[in-house]
């Protein structure tokens, strides 16, 4: 089947299998990697993206779920000229991640927390945070992170 999707304000066309999971097409069609996968059972948030600026997780949608849809990844948060997206300075400044594998997802994730709810309470981030893991235990960080950019 074939797939039009907007990745990071690029329009990508493919031909896909029916059966490729959105997260698969991301890494492997677009070529962008920042998108893990993490558990392939939606119980991680390793591959959490914006689609039409809602976060989702990507392993739980096929690609042609997405068709003209517009997608966000991690590698399209930061500005044009390099300038790190408030999200992605705050998890740098506050130490929110540890090995880094979950921060895509959990970036992701937290910018659309703030979208929702602006002002965040500390248990308002854990809330809104639940379904994405780090197992680092780096939970402390991320949510200082990410109170320090709502308060931005």
């Amino acid at each position: 089947m074939e797939v039009s999707v907007t990745v990071n304000g690029v329009t990508h066309t493919h031909d896909v299998e029916p059966r490729t999971l959105l997260v698969q097409y991301i890494r492997e069609q677009v070529g962008l990697t920042g998108t893990n996968i993490g558990c392939d059972t939606s119980s991680c948030g390793a591959c959490t993206i914006h689609l039409d600026g809602e976060a989702v997780k990507s392993c739980t949608l096929l690609a042609v779920q997405a068709d003209g849809g517009s997608i966000t990844t991690i590698e399209g948060m930061a500005a044009a000229d390099g300038t790190l997206h408030p999200m992605q300075q705050a998890f740098m400044e506050n130490h929110g991640l540890q090995c880094g594998y979950c921060t895509p997802g959990m970036v992701m994730a937290a910018t659309s927390l703030l979208q929702e709810n602006p002002n965040p309470t500390e248990h308002d981030v854990r809330i809104g945070l639940e379904g994405n893991l780090c197992r680092c235990t780096g939970y402390h960080n991320i949510v200082q992170s990410v109170l320090a950019a709502a308060a931005k």
